[in-house]
């Protein structure tokens, strides 16, 4: 067992990340925006993507790939146990069944056959 507390996410947020959020703040485009769009476009030439899409959070990412991928009614979509409930919910508003896998002892990766004895 752990003696200290595992940290999940623990972003950097330095002077540079600062000042781009007041200058933000300053213009008054609080959402979409020229930067929004000047962002979507940058992403998509380093990505090599025809199109790219910023959206407000990883719970509109995840939906947004369900349908995208055509993910539906009496699908099931197989989630790693360890994640945020955002990730099954996402799942669940494109109407397909999330089913938890935990990962195994040998690869340390979700595997298609179930390992026994994992401890």
């Amino acid at each position: 067992m752990r003696e200290d507390f595992l940290i999940f996410g623990n972003p950097i947020i330095e002077q540079p990340e600062i000042d781009e959020v007041i200058a933000s703040l300053k213009t008054g485009w609080l959402s979409t925006g020229p930067k929004v769009h000047r962002f979507e476009k940058m992403f998509g030439e380093y990505k090599g993507a025809a199109f790219s899409v910023a959206l407000n959070s990883c719970t509109a990412a995840l939906h947004l790939s369900m349908l995208a991928l055509g993910i539906r009614p009496g699908d099931e979509v197989i989630l790693p146990s360890l994640t945020f409930a955002a990730t099954a919910n996402a799942v669940i508003c494109a109407g397909a069944t999330p089913v938890l896998a935990d990962c195994g002892k040998r690869t340390i990766n979700m595997e298609a056959a179930y390992e026994k004895n994992i401890g």
